[in-house]
């Protein structure tokens, strides 16, 4: 997910998203953990999604403030 995509998204599909990401992010690390994952850079990918969305919706916070 890019960073155009994510704003576009109104703050309530953001953080829903964000659930949905942090979920997939727990699941991918401990399938990891378990048995080597076939693309382990989907971890990075996932935390950086995480990253951005956290990001997005701290600067809408700033803005309103």
């Amino acid at each position: 997910m890019t960073i155009k995509e994510v704003r576009e998204l109104t703050d309530n599909e953001i953080r829903e998203r964000l659930d949905v990401e942090r979920e997939q992010f727990l699941r991918l690390r401990l399938n990891h953990s378990i048995t080597p994952l076939d693309n382990p850079s989907q971890l990075r990918v996932a935390r950086k999604t995480i990253a951005r969305l956290i990001t997005e919706l701290h600067a809408r916070e700033l803005k309103q403030q």
